[in-house]
């Protein structure tokens, strides 16, 4: 991700207007500056495709819609629109506008980790994302090695951390319903020696 220069204000308005012109490339607003979104490696786009594969077919016969990274999410206590790399809504969808372009109440989100993007997610993104009230998990897959965390808002709106690691884990996304063994989504993925 790199920054875009800086505009003095951009205002939820002049980001969408400025989005939706562009015709080759994503961009998030995060804390008032436009990033552009970097495109994804072989990797990232064969687990984001297992995963969504999986979760789609899963939450198929129930009020659930999977949605991959074309869908953006709008955080309304900061202003900040995020491209997740696959969003969950169980129950009725809110959109921002006309357009249904852009989800408010996502239940669950998944990231998949870059090197360039590992730190993002896990710190900038993911406190923005906790305070949208409908979310209730955020996962994070890593794509150099079988590794997954998952992060469950508790009652008490803190966030537990659970890490699991190689491909016998399964994620039991309790929030949704269903589960994600790390062996089907890393299925085309070749790791080195021990993982």
């Amino acid at each position: 991700m790199c920054a875009l220069p800086q505009r003095s204000t951009w205002t939820k308005e002049d980001y969408l207007a400025f989005e939706r012109e562009q015709t080759d490339a994503k961009h998030e607003l995060i804390d008032g500056e436009i990033y552009a979104m970097a495109g994804g490696s072989r990797e990232h786009i064969l687990i984001t495709g297992a995963s969504y594969s999986s979760l789609f077919v899963q939450t198929a016969d129930r009020p659930c819609e999977v949605y991959q990274s074309e869908m953006k999410v709008y955080n309304r206590a900061t202003g900040s629109f995020m491209y997740p790399d696959i969003a969950i809504t169980c129950g009725e969808v809110e959109m921002d506008d006309n357009r249904r372009d852009i989800l408010l109440n996502p239940t669950m989100i998944i990231e998949v980790l870059s090197p360039s993007t590992a730190d993002y997610d896990r710190g900038t993104k993911f406190n923005h994302y906790q305070m949208i009230p409908s979310l209730r998990e955020y996962v994070l897959i890593e794509q150099d090695k079988p590794e997954a965390e998952q992060r469950t808002r508790q009652p008490d709106d803190t966030w537990l951390l659970r890490k699991l690691t190689g491909l016998a884990a399964v994620i039991d996304l309790q929030s949704i319903g269903c589960k994600l063994p790390l062996q089907d989504v890393y299925r085309k993925i070749t790791f080195g020696e021990g993982e």
